[in-house]
This record gives structure tokens, sequence and C-alpha cells, in this order.
């Protein structure tokens, strides 16, 4: 009996602990993320999903999670399993959050784990390279040799087009993703690959002998992935997210950000620019590089814009009357105090000033990266008609504060329509426009060609499943 009350102290204390665990594990899906602090992301290293650039963490699905991030208020750990195999694997077994890795939704995928709402569409495409017989159909690629990505959906079309081609073949590649196959077609080891066309989009920029041959499916549809389960909190979660950024246009800014300019530089382009940048751009750098450093800039961004203007021809002159390796204009060179428009010392520390200028007079509330692009444009065509061109975007319903809405009314500036309902009247609305595709796509060419060829790395040296990339931790907040 004298026990009796030390058995119930016990009893109680063993009862609270376990209501304490249970009410945590009573928590739902979402509950226990934010308890947590931190949400588990599976990606991989690809142009088109999340990557490090010179200026940090990027891509398509890299901005969608931190965005989904920063509304839940947490942390983001991504991890980058080797192969797809990883990323599906363990997605399907719960060892994760969401697998946001470019993932299409197919029907056997379905099975395994629950994709999110469609974000994108994509179609399968069958790649070759240039100077190559272009294929014109199934039939003739029995001649040579296709390799896939292991766990791809382009698996699942070449099964469904081998029913009526059954000669069709293909090699299944254990270590090299899409990215790494598309390399080896560039450089003639292999003679074809199938590539979702949003990475044929931005992969092609810097492997110029890539060519598409046809589609080899319909168009589908890319999501987010969660894993099975009878809790819908995080997928409700996911849901709203999704639905809040289409209906915001939130979405459609990340698309224009990473794939709104990369149909502007045709083959031909890509390779002379390649060329200049071999023999030309290095009489210059170093006038880039002090420009840059002297007024904040980065000198890939200034020398995108010197060849946008002149091919880095220090001579360069046009009917106009602008001249000079930045084709600056007699009256810009004499407010900005330049005698000499041919000196590409002068031209280049010159143009660095007037591009600083007008990044300042952009109004205030508009952020990066649509302060560049506004900032570039008007180094173009003007700020007058700029801001023209922004009051028919507020007057049509757009926003005038993204470049997205104003590029597509910068050309009505030539339409006598829309001009005279502006301040400024007409202008070659188009030009702007070209101007910053332009310079967007040299700046990216010039990023790629000067720092590390991490996709050449990658493809050539790339980790096993069981050799999986660091995860990285990143805060929203922090950004």
């Amino acid at each position: 009996m004298t026990r009796l009350p030390g058995l119930i102290i016990g009893f109680v204390f063993t009862a609270s602990l376990t209501a304490c665990d249970s009410g945590f594990l009573s928590h739902n899906k979402l509950e226990q993320i934010k308890r947590a602090g931190t949400l588990h992301v599976l990606t991989r290293n690809d142009p088109t999903t999340y990557y490090e650039s010179p200026e940090g963490f990027t891509g398509l699905e890299y901005d969608l999670v931190m965005l989904f991030a920063e509304q839940l208020g947490v942390k983001v750990k991504f991890e980058t399993p080797g192969t797809f195999d990883g990323i599906l694997n363990r997605i399907a077994k719960g060892k994760a959050d969401i697998a946001a890795a470019s993932l299409t939704i197919t029907e056997q995928r379905s099975k395994k784990m629950r994709f999110a709402p469609a974000y994108y569409e994509v179609t399968e495409q069958l790649i070759y390279r240039s100077g190559a017989r272009r294929p014109n159909d199934v039939s003739s690629l029995t001649h040579g040799i296709i390799e896939v990505a292991k766990s791809t959906s382009h698996i699942d079309s070449l099964t469904y087009l081998k029913q009526d081609t059954p000669e069709l073949a293909w090699n299944v590649n254990d270590e090299l993703d899409t990215e790494g196959l598309l390399y080896l077609v560039n450089e003639g080891l292999i003679d074809y690959t199938v590539a979702d066309s949003n990475q044929t989009i931005l992969i092609s920029r810097f492997y110029p002998k890539l060519n598409i041959a046809f589609d080899i499916s319909e168009p589908r549809q890319l999501a987010w992935a969660l894993s099975p389960s009878d809790d819908n909190s995080l997928y409700d979660e996911v849901v709203r997210f999704f639905g809040r950024i289409k209906k915001d246009k939130t979405l459609d800014q990340l698309l224009e950000k990473h794939y709104g300019h990369t149909s502007s530089l045709s083959y031909i382009g890509n390779c002379k620019f390649r060329q200049h940048q071999k023999s030309r751009l290095p009489l210059y750098q170093k006038y880039f590089n002090s420009a840059a450093a002297q007024y904040h800039i980065d000198w890939r961004l200034l020398a995108a814009i010197g060849y946008q203007e002149s091919h880095w021809l220090d001579k360069a002159a046009s009917p106009t009357g602008v001249e000079g390796i930045m084709m600056l204009t007699n009256d810009t060179a004499a407010d900005l105090g330049i005698n000499n428009r041919t000196d590409p010392a002068q031209s280049i520390d010159g143009a660095a000033r007037y591009f600083q200028q007008r990044i300042k007079i952009i109004p205030e509330q508009i952020p990066e990266p649509d302060r560049t692009w506004f900032a570039l444009a008007s180094y173009n065509v003007g700020l007058g008609h700029l801001e023209d061109a922004r009051t028919l975007t507020k007057k049509q319903g757009g926003n005038p504060d993204k470049w997205m809405d104003v590029k597509q009314r910068l050309p009505l500036l030539t339409e006598e329509k829309w001009h005279q309902q502006t301040k400024h009247g007409y202008a070659r609305g188009y030009e702007p426009v070209k101007f910053v595709e332009n310079i967007r796509s040299y700046y990216d060419l010039l990023v790629w060609l000067t720092e590390e060829n991490q996709i050449k790395k990658n493809a050539m040296d790339k980790d096993s499943e069981d050799s999986e990339n660091e995860a990285v931790t990143i805060d929203p907040a922090a950004l």
C-alpha cells in the first residue's frame, strides 16, 4: 500500500510522456513540417530545375520551391540524388516531402506517387547533331544509336512507338542524365537522345550543334510529386500555392525569367558569338573588368551590351552617327565627357556610367531582375518611350512593373492607334525588346563560357546514386 502513490505518480508521468509523443504524432504532415521548420525537397542539378550560378542557386524549380517555403515560413533542405531512380524511389517511399525535379506526369508514376497541379507543358523531342542527316520519322532511327537516361518518361514514349516500329531499339544509360546525353550528341559520341522541350531550349544555347528532329510525344505536363498518403494537408497546401501563383501571374513571371529570352539567338549567331568571344573579347577584357568594378556592374552584362552594340569592334560606326565599341551617340558621349568614342577604354567606361544612370532612374518599386531589363530597354529606346509603354500596359490591365507585360506593349508604339495616345509618340518599340532579349542570351552564354563548364563536368563525371551530392539547406527569409 505504501508504494501506491509512487506507482500512481509513475503512471501519470509515463502517460504524460506518451500523450506528448502522441500529440506530436497527431499533427498532420503540414503541421509537422512547420513545427520542424524544414521542407525536405528532392531535385536534380539541371538548368531547368536547380543549379548554382555565379549569383547563387537558381532554376525554375528552385524559385518555385523557395516561394512555397516562404509561404510556409520554413527553410528548405535540397537533396540531389544521382539518378531519376533515386528521386522517384525516395518520394514514392515518403523519404522526402516533395520531389521538384521537372517530373513528367505519367500513368505509371501516378500509381506510385501523387502529382500536384501541373505548372508547365513540354513535348519530348528527338535530338540529333547538326551536320548529320536529319531523321524524318521513327522508322529512320533504326540505323543510329539512341541513348536515353534511366527511369525517364522518354523510355515510356519509345516503348509506345516500338509497337508500330518493332525494329526500334535504344540503349538505357545508367550513369548519365539527359543533360549529359545532350553533351554526347553535341560531341558526336552518340547519334540521338530524347529530351524534354524545356531542356532543349535551355541547353542548346550552350551546345549549338544540337538540333531537333521531331517530337516523339504529345504534350505532357510537368508537376511536383508527393508521396501517396491519406494525409492531404501538404498536398492541399501545394494546390493552394499553385492556384495563387497562377492567378496572380507569379508563375508566368518565373517562366518568363527562365525561358522568356531563350529563342532569340540563332545557330549562326551562337557560333559567331563563340568565335568572337575567343578572338575579340580578350582585346577589351581589362576595360570591361575595370568599368564593371568601378560602377558595380557584372562585367559579363556590360560585355553583352557591347556585343549587341558592335560585336566587340572598337571602330564600329553606323549611318545614324553612333560609333565605337559601345556605339554611343555624339550627345551621350558629350554628356559623359567622352572626347573619343572609338577609344575602347573611354567608350566602355562611358557606357557603364550611362547604364548605371539608367538603373537609378527606373522607378524604385521595380525589383530585380526586371529592373535590369527595364534599364536596358531605356538604354536603347529612352525612358520616355519606355514610360509610354508602361502606361499602355496599365491601361490594358497588365502590370507596368513587369518586363513580361511591358515587352508585349512596346511594339505597339509603332502603330498610330496606340502611339497617338502616348506622351512621346512613335517609337520602333520592337527594337528594345530584341535588344534586351539578345543581351540576356549573350549574358547567359558569357556566364557559361567563362565559368567552369558545369554541364560538361556533369556529363563526364556523373555521380552514381550511391554517391549523392551533399544536401543544401536554404532559408528563404535570408535571401
